[in-house]
Formats: C-alpha cells, sequence, structure tokens
C-alpha cells in the first residue's frame, strides 16, 4: 500500500519535469526551424544566380547558409541609397512606367507597392493599435486592429451620411493572416494598450495567452485618455 503513493508521486514529478522541459524547449527549437528554414529558403532563391566566383559554395567543402540572405540584404540597401538620389530616382521611374503601361503586371505591381509603403512608412500609424469592436452581434466582442481613417470614395460616401468611420482588420484564430476588413465607427472602437505583438500571441494562442497588465491609477487617467483619443483621432 505503502509503494503506490510513492509511485504516483514519482510519476507526478517526473510528469512536472518533462512538462517543464518541453515548454523551455519547444519554443526553442520551433524558433530555431523556422529561422534556418527562412535562412535556406533565401538561399535557395539567391545563391543560383550570384557568379561562380563570387558563390562561397563552389571554394569551400561545406556550404554556407546565410550567404545567399546577406547578399539580398546587402543588394535592397544598395538599392535604396542608389534610389535616393536624382539617377537612382530617374531609372527607378522609368523603370515603373514600363511596369505601368504593361496590362495585368501593372495592377499586381500598384497594389503590392501601395501596400509596402502603407506598412513599412514610418509615418503611418496603420496596424500599430489593437482594439475591441462589438462583432459579430451586440454584446460579443473581437479583437481588431486599427488600420486607418477611411479614404478616397468610401470616406466621402460615409462623410455624407455623417459617419466617422475608421478602417479595422479583424483576424481569426489561429491564423491571424486571413481575416476581415471592416469599417466602424470611431467611437464604437475599444482601444486597447497592449501592443500589436501582444495582441498576435492573443490570438495565436486562443486567448490562452494573455500579456500583464497594470491597472491604471486615478492620476494616470487623464494620460490614457489623451493618449486614446490622439491615436483614434485625424492625423
Amino acid at each position: 500500500m505503502t509503494d503506490r503513493p510513492a509511485r504516483g508521486f514519482f510519476a507526478t514529478r517526473l510528469r512536472n519535469y518533462f512538462l517543464t522541459g518541453l515548454i523551455i524547449c519547444a519554443p526553442l527549437a520551433i524558433t530555431a526551424w523556422i529561422t534556418w528554414s527562412f535562412i535556406l529558403w533565401a538561399d535557395s532563391w539567391v545563391k543560383p544566380y550570384l557568379p561562380f566566383s563570387y558563390n562561397p559554395d563552389n571554394f569551400l567543402p561545406y556550404p554556407v547558409p546565410g550567404f545567399g540572405l546577406l547578399t539580398a540584404l546587402m543588394l535592397i540597401t544598395l538599392v535604396g541609397f542608389f534610389t535616393a538620389n536624382l539617377i537612382g530616382r530617374s531609372i527607378v521611374g522609368f523603370g515603373e512606367s514600363l511596369l505601368v503601361r504593361t496590362p495585368l503586371v501593372r495592377s499586381i505591381y500598384k497594389g503590392l507597392k501601395q501596400i509596402f509603403q502603407t506598412v513599412l512608412q514610418d509615418q503611418t500609424n496603420s496596424f500599430k493599435k489593437a482594439g475591441l469592436i462589438e462583432y459579430p452581434s451586440p454584446g460579443l466582442w473581437a479583437l481588431v486592429f486599427i488600420a486607418t481613417d477611411a479614404k478616397g470614395e468610401i470616406a466621402v460616401k460615409f462623410r455624407e451620411r455623417g459617419l466617422d468611420m475608421v478602417v479595422v482588420f479583424l483576424p481569426p484564430t489561429p491564423v491571424p493572416t486571413a481575416g476581415f476588413l471592416i469599417f466602424v465607427p470611431r467611437e464604437k472602437i475599444v482601444p486597447l494598450d497592449m501592443s500589436p505583438e501582444d495582441a498576435a500571441k492573443l490570438l495565436l494562442s486562443g486567448g490562452l495567452v494573455a500579456p500583464d497588465h497594470l491597472p491604471v491609477t486615478l492620476p494616470a487617467m487623464e494620460e490614457v485618455a489623451a493618449k486614446r483619443g490622439k491615436i483614434l483621432s485625424r492625423p
């Protein structure tokens, strides 16, 4: 009779040790695998186009992982450097003019360029804030990423109806890369203090990984309200 509780205690401790090790090792292993896969993917795209004399794999007895990725980063940086001057802008402008005149290609290029400009420009606040909206029905709340104000013809149509709308992205769980683009009245959005990274973790984990949040003290309430009003106000 005394051996059974001892065995149960030992099995419980062993299981706890295994789960603790899994929590530590699994994220490290998955991160290393994703990073290594990305490096190999970049190398497979860049190395075949390198001149024979510039590819170290042709001279060393073993391949050099990451050389293709490093080369791509250097080339992208050089393109940005040359584009910053007048001659570089002229060359890029001429190339873009050829793409714009090409059917089918122009729509793809212009759409992709607009997306990258919106996401990568330092001046934009797109997807830098998370919020809550009532969706899909009143009383039910969904986590969204605040994109930007409604623009163009859509903004004009909303203003004619006296509506001030904000564009939000509603991602599903656990794959936040797909989702819905929704136009929401500004006053219907509840902005959150958590970062977009923390919001993405919350989505990917199905609500299991919630970011830490310190309660706001009374002296800081006005500062928080001003910050939220500035985020959701028009630029």
